[in-house]
């Protein structure tokens, strides 16, 4: 039985069994069993079941502890705090003159007693964060020809910025917080790990309850939000968020903040990080389902297009009926995009699956044209194989096709690198030189599809093509199309999704 079991439906398998785990893990997190005994000793119950008169401060401090005298200093005081009500706040933070010089700025949320200094109360809770993080500067664009600038800096922070590798405080205009309003009664021995550190409890008599559970929401810190710190920046504007939070979403997103934190304890820089967040904080409880299951599809139907293709391109010994310039320009377009990911300091979670992909286009193009490698010492030395009738023939509809095709696509991409260094900003010549060549790929790639179609109708076949990874990779592009509905994206790359359709259309009605 096993013998007879082919890979792709071990991997099916393994697939399916991977989906309705995380989907049980998922629901682990957001459901939590309630305690039987509803107010029981047994049970822990809320503390805010008695309504009690609340107040929130926050406060600054460049210590990170409460010990040994913080020094405290207040920006903000809600009285009668209705944890149910949602409300917004904007206020301007004077800075430390520590925090100016590349210094770090600490804040401390205490919910408590309203009418009660925060430390003299016993039942108050709090929570400490950095309003300021250290990333290294985003590069200084201008335009290319004129030399102007983007923006009008102040001098220091030019000479900030002229240091690219030098990781500078950034301030954190955003401060999201959060109050569990479930009046959730827990069972004493199986409260969850991820909600006790992040609870305080009291002791009522004979019963056990919890304080309010306060939470700082880390992802909605994102890097588009962050403002650089300079030693003349007296204070900086701070925007402080409440709304109240279910348990299910606080368990939720606990884990996922976890998730994150792993991530940069593993090397991930905060633009990386930034990534994830995105994916979680722009998107809607329902759709973030939804996009987690489109995900994993296109996951699989991506590996199983990657295994059918190299197997595909392993077997190949002849490049009858298929177009070689297209299998070139696909080498040079995964290139060409590889190294403007790398320009743009894009996650290495996009930027390593580019760079396999760009490997593997490389070899294809070695298979296609039948190069040899031979070494002698360090010097590389290429020798072409030769091609039969039947392969020249190929290649002349091939050439023809690509000659049709110049005319429309070398003047567009001229055209478009011109307008580009006329009116947009770059932050040097090779960015220029990349960003025309990737917003050429991006705009008029699907056109290098175009000459394996011309191929296909004068040879009246195609047989030649890989029609397992194909299939595969059709599937996929109309899983791109639901992304481009539910995902937030420029409008020239949501119609770049559909274009692909068409041509995926007319291969159908080729085969047909």
């Amino acid at each position: 039985m096993f013998q007879k079991t082919s890979f792709t439906t071990l991997i099916i398998g393994v697939f399916i069994v991977y989906v309705l785990h995380t989907c049980w893990v998922m629901y682990g997190i957001v459901y939590t069993k309630p305690c039987e005994d509803g107010s029981g000793e047994n049970c822990i119950t809320s503390y805010m079941t008695k309504n009690p008169r609340l107040q929130l401060s926050i406060y600054t401090s460049l210590k990170s502890s409460s010990d040994g005298n913080p020094n405290l200093n207040l920006i903000l005081n809600v009285d009668d705090l209705d944890i149910y009500s949602k409300f917004e706040r904007n206020i301007n933070v004077s800075l430390p003159k520590k925090t100016r010089n590349n210094g770090t700025l600490f804040t401390y949320v205490f919910v408590h007693h309203a009418g009660v200094l925060p430390w003299k109360d016993s039942k108050q809770v709090h929570i400490v964060t950095q309003l300021t993080t250290y990333m290294v500067p985003k590069p200084q664009e201008i335009n290319l020809i004129s030399g102007e600038e983007t923006t009008q800096m102040s001098e220091s922070q030019k000479t900030i910025t002229d240091v690219p590798d030098r990781p500078i405080t950034h301030w954190r205009s955003r401060l999201t917080l959060n109050i569990m309003a479930d009046h959730f009664s827990f069972d004493r021995e199986a409260v969850p790990a991820d909600v006790h550190r992040y609870m305080k409890l009291y002791q009522y008599g004979k019963t056990v309850q919890y304080l309010p559970i306060l939470f700082v929401d880390l992802l909605s810190n994102r890097v588009k939000d962050l403002v650089i710190v300079n030693s003349s920046t007296s204070e900086l504007p701070l925007t402080i968020i409440y709304d109240k939070i279910s348990l299910g979403k606080l368990r939720f997103w606990i884990h996922m903040q976890d998730a994150v934190y792993s991530l940069q304890q593993f090397g991930f820089t905060e633009k990386d990080a930034d990534e994830i967040k995105g994916i979680f904080v722009d998107t809607n409880l329902y759709f973030l389902a939804l996009t987690f299951f489109v995900a994993a599809f296109h996951l699989l139907f991506d590996f199983l297009a990657f295994k059918n293709d190299i197997s595909f391109w392993k077997k190949k010994k002849s490049m009858v009926g298929m177009s070689s310039k297209a299998v070139l320009w696909r080498c040079f377009s995964t290139i060409v995009i590889f190294l403007f990911l790398l320009d743009e300091q894009t996650s290495l979670l996009v930027l390593i699956p580019a760079g396999i992909g760009a490997v593997i286009e490389i070899w294809k193009v070695k298979k296609a044209f039948k190069i040899i490698i031979h070494w002698k010492g360090i010097r590389p030395t290429f020798q072409f194989g030769k091609s039969d009738e039947s392969e020249k023939r190929t290649e002349q509809y091939d050439t023809q096709a690509m000659k049709y095709l110049s005319y429309l696509l070398y003047p567009l991409c001229l055209g478009g690198a011109v307008y580009s260094l006329v009116y947009v900003k770059y932050k040097s010549w090779y960015s220029w030189l990349i960003n025309s060549l990737v917003n050429g790929v991006y705009a008029f790639g699907f056109l290098f599809m175009l000459p394996q179609l011309f191929v296909n109708y004068k040879l009246k076949s195609v047989a030649h093509l890989p029609w397992k990874a194909f299939m595969y990779k059709a599937f996929n592009t109309f899983i791109d199309d639901v992304f481009a509905f539910i995902i937030t994206m420029p409008t020239s790359h949501r119609l770049a999704c559909f274009r692909d359709d068409v041509v995926f259309l007319i291969y159908l009605y080729q085969r047909w």
